[in-house]
Order: structure tokens, then C-alpha cells, then sequence
């Protein structure tokens, strides 16, 4: 079992990059599963929490760590702190609902939805993916408030809805359009790899930084001059986000190769 300093040093460390009241969620939730609970979950979280739950998982021997989101190729996540002799089934409380609308409103976004749902007075933590396509979206709930969503979510924006439960194995993954990118920068700071690949100036894409709108791997940039490498999400609030694929090697001008995937 950790103890108290190596706790402490777990959260000092995740503090330094903003996710320190994570680190103790988690370690509380790992500290109920050697108090002899089989296993406990956390809220949907963003795939950068899996490197939390390692870090608290390398001090709790006999603890597992296992994650689900609804489907195949989730975001979102639910993680789960197992003891390592359970041998039953974990119920991970994920509830599908389908949301339909007039197909005529195509103008719809995945922002509307999330807003609309969030317009409910519940927590961004209790849903997972929202999976948006014309006339209608999955969204992936926490089970505890599924009814309250399925009753109260009659309206995205001005446009009435219709909302009812599905199966988990009818869940149909996102349809991502792709653009790829190639492109040559002069280093591999953010801000040079990053205003390339979402088609914008520099400046506008340092400013962006700042304001808190770009992450890279789903946590807080430290700044515009940050180094990214090899593949590393870089995400815009508003515009997505892309993949850098592959670096693909220097010119002779010293400019470096970079072969990014945009995801629209």
C-alpha cells in the first residue's frame, strides 16, 4: 500500500501540469479498493488521465487498472481501480441515449449539444463521447443521471428533440474526416507546428495558446514555445484537433518534415 509521502510526491508531480486534484480522486479511489471494495470508478475523463491512474497504480500493488467509454475507440474514458483477485463483472454505468432532431437543422455541432447539455445544470464529468451526425447524435451518460437526461433534454438551442435509450452494441463509432498535412517547420515548438496545421498565423495561434484554448494530449500547454514530438494530439478549442503522424526528417535549409493528421 503507498504511504503518505509517496501519495504526497504522486500529487506534487501531477500539480506541476494542473491535474493534481485528479491524482487525488484517484488515490482515494485506489485507498477504497484496499479498504476491500472490488473495484470503484472514476467520471468520464479525457484519455490523459490514464497516465494519472499508472502512476497511482505503480504504488497500490495488487491493483489493477482497466478503462472503458461505451465503445471501441472511445475518448472519453470511465477508469477503473480493480483489485486484482475480483474475479466478477465491473458495471461501468454507461448509458447510451439517442438524441434525434429535424434532419433539416444540419448546422447542429457537437459544442450545441454538449451546451444544451450542460444547460441541464450537470457536470461535463458525467458524460462521455457525444457522437454527432445529421439529424441526431449518441451521447454516452453516466448511468446515475440517464433518466434525468432522457426526461429533462427536450431542446438544442431553438430545435426540439427527441431523446431514447440505446444499447451500448448499437453504438455506431464517430465518422472523422481526415485531412492530412505536410509540412516543413523550423522547429518543433508548438506554435510552429501547431499554425500550420490548423491553417493560421502564428500570431493568432500564440495568442490562442495563452488565452488556454490549445492543449497537447489533453493537458494545459505550458506556453506557445512548447516542444511537441511524434505523435502528440495537439487540440484547439473550436477548430479540433490533429495528430503529428510522423517527423519525416531535415532539408538541407535545416527545416524539419512534419506529417500531421487533422481531424475535422
Amino acid at each position: 500500500m503507498s504511504g503518505a509521502k509517496d501519495k504526497e510526491k504522486i500529487i506534487r508531480y501531477f500539480e506541476a501540469s494542473g491535474s493534481g486534484d485528479m491524482a487525488r480522486r484517484m488515490l482515494d479511489l485506489a485507498d477504497q479498493v484496499v479498504a476491500g471494495r472490488p473495484y470503484r470508478l472514476t467520471d468520464f475523463m479525457t484519455p490523459a488521465a490514464l497516465t494519472v491512474a499508472e502512476a497511482i497504480k505503480a504504488e497500490y500493488p495488487g491493483i489493477l487498472v482497466k478503462e472503458n467509454g461505451g465503445y471501441q475507440g472511445a475518448e472519453r474514458i470511465r477508469i477503473a481501480f480493480v483489485d486484482a483477485d475480483f474475479k466478477g463483472t465491473i458495471d461501468w454505468g454507461i448509458k447510451p441515449l439517442a438524441v434525434t432532431w429535424d434532419p433539416r437543422f444540419r448546422l447542429l455541432t457537437h459544442r450545441d449539444v454538449l451546451g444544451s447539455l450542460m444547460g441541464l445544470g450537470i457536470d461535463r464529468e458525467h458524460f462521455g463521447d457525444i457522437i454527432v451526425r445529421e439529424g441526431g447524435a449518441t451521447v454516452l451518460t453516466d448511468a446515475s443521471v440517464a433518466e434525468f437526461v432522457e426526461t429533462q433534454f427536450t431542446k438544442i438551442a431553438m430545435v426540439s428533440v427527441s431523446v431514447a435509450p440505446m444499447d451500448l452494441a448499437d453504438i455506431k463509432p464517430k465518422e472523422e474526416c481526415v485531412k492530412e498535412v505536410r509540412t516543413t517547420v523550423a522547429s518543433l515548438r508548438l506554435d510552429a507546428v501547431a499554425s500550420s496545421g490548423f491553417s493560421m498565423s502564428r500570431t493568432k495561434l500564440v495568442s490562442l495558446a495563452k488565452a488556454g484554448l490549445v492543449q497537447i494530449n489533453w493537458q494545459p500547454v505550458k506556453g506557445p514555445a512548447q516542444e511537441v514530438k511524434e505523435g502528440d494530439i495537439i487540440s484547439l478549442r473550436g477548430r479540433g484537433r490533429m495528430k503529428i503522424e510522423a517527423i519525416t526528417g531535415t532539408s538541407r535549409k535545416g527545416r524539419i518534415g512534419v506529417y500531421l493528421k487533422r481531424f475535422i
